[in-house]
């Protein structure tokens, strides 16, 4: 089931009511660009390239929740119309320019223009996290935040050595379990805080949905190359999963074998 709140099309949320502990979210689900922003001036190739989106990111925090038995919420909007993993007030959160590629239609924005596609897309994601925490608690379902996000194998001309990336901000309980587990996993380029950390600002969606509701949080970032292929994406999910269900299960949020299979 996918439900919009207060009628937006600029998320979806799916799994609502799931009983695990998994909040889900993927802000950079979509390379959807909406009418109104005539394209933002790209080429057909830069507007669904990484810099639009996470390719396979969608896919893979679907298979999490499944797994996991969460609930998942993803922007339906392309980050270079506004990257829901940043606030307001930073540049980056409508970018004039992503890696190489230039976005004419970001060139300029008067502050009206910035408020408004920060009213359209942003404010009805956080609303739509900010809802599923507040019917959790009332509920008194445990909870931890798991974003989920995909990264280019070259950036900048230079190849990448990690595999995945385990990102925390101060709260680093969930990251640290899950490094714990992950240790098992030998042939990974499994690496923390890379190839991001809190220094990139790629953690805003850590500070206000999780730590500011005292929820433990972590945020997943996977080779795209990784994730080109149903088989992949499950294959990957699976091994995701051998590092958050006993993380989960050493913070106290479920029970052993609690999560479905």
């Amino acid at each position: 089931m996918s439900e919009q709140p207060e009628g937006s099309d600029a998320v979806e949320v799916i799994g609502e009511g799931a009983t695990g502990a998994a909040l889900i979210l993927c802000e950079h689900a979509s390379h959807r660009i909406p009418a109104e922003y005539d394209g933002l001036g790209l080429s057909d190739e830069a507007a669904t390239s990484h810099a639009a989106w996470d390719p396979g990111a969608r896919d893979l925090a679907l298979h999490l929740m499944r797994r996991l038995d969460g609930t998942l919420v993803a922007s339906t909007v392309s980050r270079l119309v506004y990257d829901c993993n940043r606030p307001p007030e930073a540049a980056s959160a409508m970018p004039g320019k992503s890696e190489l590629i230039e976005v004419p239609g970001n060139a300029g924005l008067t502050q009206a223009q910035r408020d408004r596609r920060t009213e359209a897309v942003y404010r009805p994601f956080c609303a739509a996290v900010t809802a599923q925490i507040e019917a959790r608690a009332a509920r008194t379902q445990p909870t931890a935040i798991i974003t989920v996000h995909s990264f280019t194998p070259v950036y900048y001309g230079q190849m990448r050595e990690t595999e995945v990336g385990i990102l925390h901000d101060a709260d680093s309980a969930l990251a640290d379990a899950m490094l714990k587990a992950g240790a098992k996993l030998e042939r990974r380029g499994l690496h923390r805080n890379r190839p991001y950390g809190p220094e990139d600002g790629v953690t805003h969606s850590l500070q206000i949905h999780g730590m500011a509701h005292d929820l433990p949080n972590v945020m997943i970032e996977v080779r795209n190359d990784l994730l080109q292929t149903p088989a992949q994406i499950a294959a990957m999910g699976d091994e995701l999963c051998a590092m958050i269900t006993p993380a989960l299960v050493h913070l106290g949020l479920q029970t052993q074998g609690a999560a479905h299979a």
